[in-house]
């Protein structure tokens, strides 16, 4: 298959790149490297990846982009609540209007699937606490990085893009472990690197619910839907994750402190946070048999080892954070 994978340099994006050219597939990378390209330089030289460098707002580069492409996995974005909320309109205008130009020029292309990156934080509060919401939940984004994807979700899911392009969102729970780009601003990775490193640690919100997935998981997930047949994804929602991999953040911290047993933690009590949700991922294991191979406690060891044996040191540097 002929895929492009926006945002190829990315968190999720370079993982993605490197197990779909593994599996034989022909890779076109689209990223305007704002956060630099390091991370294509384990597949740069393959002989079946290109790159283009390039916005997804721009319509003529999403056009020569889509060329003679079979499938289109979108990932670009400014991701997370806190980036979007420090550039509120360059979320609304790479989340919300690059995703309509991709999608726009994706069918013009004659592409047969459109993947699109969505997140579980479009649940943004359980009206049960006691319960876990699934993909037939009402949706409550409580952020504007959730409002753009649940407002590019509606468009793909009422045929937007016409009746032959094959549409599936992607719901990711909150995704952690290492990449070829990696990140330490994600609540796993952080906490583990916050714990090892500085011995101290300050946990606000600790009660409330998040699903959490393993990036090597997030990658498996998105190639299952590619290689699906069309009537099972097409505009079909799947979030992305484990049920059993549902953690409240003082659970989180309880397994990585025997790695710093000596680590002071501070949990600051908050009696409302705007998001509290715990997600069942029953629908992705029971249509395509999507089963992770990774757990929280994983990828606590694997960022643990990659720490105490000194591959990375400049932990403060941007570059590992959104």
């Amino acid at each position: 298959m002929r895929v492009l994978v926006t945002g190829s340099a990315g968190y999720v994006g370079a993982a993605l790149t490197q197990q779909l050219l593994e599996q034989g597939h022909s890779v076109r990378g689209l990223d305007n490297l704002s956060n630099g390209g390091e991370a294509m330089l384990s597949f740069w030289s393959h002989p079946q990846f290109e790159f283009a460098r390039g916005d997804v707002r721009d319509r003529a580069t999403s056009a020569r982009a889509t060329q003679d492409i079979e499938a289109v996995v979108h990932l670009a974005a400014i991701v997370g609540d806190p980036a979007c909320a420090r550039h509120p309109e360059l979320a609304r205008a790479v989340n919300l209007e690059g995703s309509f130009v991709l999608l726009e020029q994706s069918a013009k292309a004659g592409a047969a699937r459109f993947v699109f990156a969505s997140t579980c934080s479009n649940y943004g509060k359980m009206a049960d606490p006691d319960a876990y919401v699934d993909e037939t939940s009402p949706l409550n984004p409580l952020s504007l990085y959730a409002e753009t994807k649940v407002a590019v979700e509606r468009a793909l899911l009422k045929g937007d893009a016409g009746n032959d392009l094959c549409v599936t969102p992607l719901r990711f729970a909150t995704v952690f472990g290492i990449s070829p780009r990696l990140r330490f601003d994600l609540t796993v990775n952080e906490f583990t690197l916050e714990l090892l490193t500085k011995k101290r640690l300050v946990v606000f919100g600790e009660q409330f619910w998040r699903p959490y997935a393993h990036v090597r998981d997030v990658v498996n997930a998105i190639t299952l839907v590619l290689n699906a047949p069309l009537e099972k994804v097409n505009r079909q929602v799947f979030n992305v994750g484990s049920t059993a991999e549902n953690y409240r953040k003082r659970q989180i911290v309880e397994l990585i402190h025997p790695y710093a047993p000596d680590a002071v933690i501070e949990y600051v009590h908050r009696a409302e946070d705007p998001r509290d949700y715990r997600v069942s991922f029953e629908r992705i294991k029971q249509t395509l048999g999507f089963a992770p191979t990774r757990t929280v406690s994983d990828g606590i060891a694997e960022v643990a080892r990659l720490v105490q044996a000194g591959i990375i040191t400049d932990f403060d540097n941007p570059h590992y954070r959104n």
